[in-house]
């Protein structure tokens, strides 16, 4: 029950559309990824702060009842909703970084430096309450294909999907 009134709250306060997040209907069991590797990003770290507190998908950085994490978008494309079993908040993949890539890897904000380094590095299982969309990340990619490798190697990995 604690979901769906943080999502009702979010939704509500405008930090999430409800285009972004629509939840399995009741009943429907949401899968579940063992073992994730995860650790923590914030938008003070030096690798940063040229883009300052946006993401990848140009929203703003993310930490409440909704929080912002990033992935290769090869694996966890833009979009994507999960939740960290026994943790209440829900997390929207907006943003990746050059060492995700190749990586099943997800790096989830954090506000500040020492939250960050208090989130360190864990394995966690989550479950997928929405995919996200391979072709949005594409279609946000593609424009971007010249100003990074990883992001040409993501773009590779989503055109390989696609066939």
């Amino acid at each position: 029950m604690i979901r769906p009134t943080l999502l009702c709250l979010a939704v509500l306060c405008g930090a999430v559309s409800a285009e972004e997040i629509s939840l399995k209907p009741a009943g429907t069991a949401a899968p579940v990824v063992k073992n994730v590797r995860t650790t923590a990003y914030t938008h003070t770290e030096g690798d940063h702060l040229k883009y300052g507190s946006r993401t990848a998908a140009g929203t703003p950085l993310r930490h409440g009842a909704v929080r912002s994490a990033a992935a290769d978008w090869s694996v966890y494309p833009v979009g994507t909703v999960f939740q960290i079993q026994s943790d209440p908040s829900i997390y929207v993949i907006d943003d990746y970084g050059s060492a995700l890539v190749g990586t099943r890897t997800i790096d989830l904000y954090k506000p500040t430096t020492g939250l960050m380094r208090l989130w360190g590095t864990r394995q966690v299982n989550i479950r997928i309450l929405k995919w996200g969309s391979y072709t949005k990340s594409l279609a946000i990619l593609m424009p971007r294909a010249a100003k990074a490798s990883h992001v040409r190697e993501m773009i590779g990995r989503l055109r390989s999907r696609a066939t």
